[in-house]
């Protein structure tokens, strides 16, 4: 089986985004319809195990580590209204949803993709979403990311071609050269190609002579300790738990409520399942 694991918090983003290209004036569920339709047509096309992992909630415990970690802060009232009736929709549509507080989604799809990977009947996991975060997650070419703007699918060469270093180096390259959509500025001096090239020369930062970062140290293993993903939460005890079986009854009046397109589609679907 394959397993597919969803961004949903990006994909939220990226579908409100779009809307605005088109339209002068903002949907009230629009980017939720935009979502629910890119993951039907994932079933449309195949995919029977699929889950969605979304931040309930901006903040996590990252910020209590760093006081300059990104918050929910600045994120349009349109767009923060569509979180919550999101994670409604998904879960009614059957589809298995992971809202995360304390966590961050990213950290749900590395857990997520962790979990599924131990199991011998998954023969690849696809983590849908761009973020560089997830790079670390990836295992040969049986866990790999794929952009769905693009249509890439990294393995562990393409995180290689991209950071030039490999996965397992992700959260201490991110550390370095810093991450400004997450809010840590990464060390002074430290661009991708040095990162790149001090990494491949001495391995994790913890095995930097002291010299190469001298009164940045502490910094470094800071940032790496926010970069790096958690793989511990207890999302499900057996894959099957991500099959999709159809909807709820109460996705009907949720579909007429978003895009009655969407019921139609997922009544069609189940009709040929």
């Amino acid at each position: 089986m394959i397993v597919h694991l969803i961004d949903g918090t990006y994909e939220l983003f990226r579908h409100f985004y779009g809307l605005r290209r088109f339209s002068k004036t903002d949907p009230p569920l629009g980017a939720v319809s935009g979502v629910l339709g890119t993951v039907l047509q994932m079933l449309e096309t195949g995919a029977t195990h699929i889950g969605v992992a979304t931040d309930h909630v901006i903040e996590s415990f990252r910020n209590d580590l760093y006081a300059g970690y990104k918050t929910g802060q600045g994120i349009e009232r349109a767009l923060w209204a569509q979180f919550q009736p999101l994670e409604d929709a998904l879960m009614a549509m059957g589809v298995a949803t992971w809202p995360m507080v304390e966590l961050e989604a990213d950290d749900a799809l590395a857990s997520a993709a962790y979990l599924a990977s131990q199991d011998p009947r998954v023969e690849k996991v696809c983590i849908w979403t761009p973020d560089k975060d997830l790079g670390q997650c990836v295992v040969a070419d049986r866990v790999v990311q794929v952009d769905r703007k693009s249509g890439k699918i990294r393995d562990d060469r393409g995180v290689r071609e991209k950071f030039g270093v490999a996965p397992a180096l992700i959260a201490d390259y991110l550390a370095l050269v810093g991450d400004a959509a997450d809010g840590y500025p990464g060390i002074p001096k430290f661009g991708a190609k040095t990162a790149a090239r001090v990494l491949d020369r001495y391995g994790a930062i913890e095995q930097f002579p002291a010299e190469v970062l001298g009164n940045h140290r502490d910094d470094a293993l800071l940032f790496k300790k926010l970069a790096t993903l958690r793989t511990d939460a207890p999302l499900f005890a057996d894959v099957d738990e991500l099959r999709w079986n159809g909807p709820a009854a109460s996705f009907v009046p949720l579909a007429e409520r978003i895009d009655a397109r969407l019921g139609a589609r997922l009544a069609k679907l189940q009709s040929q399942c």
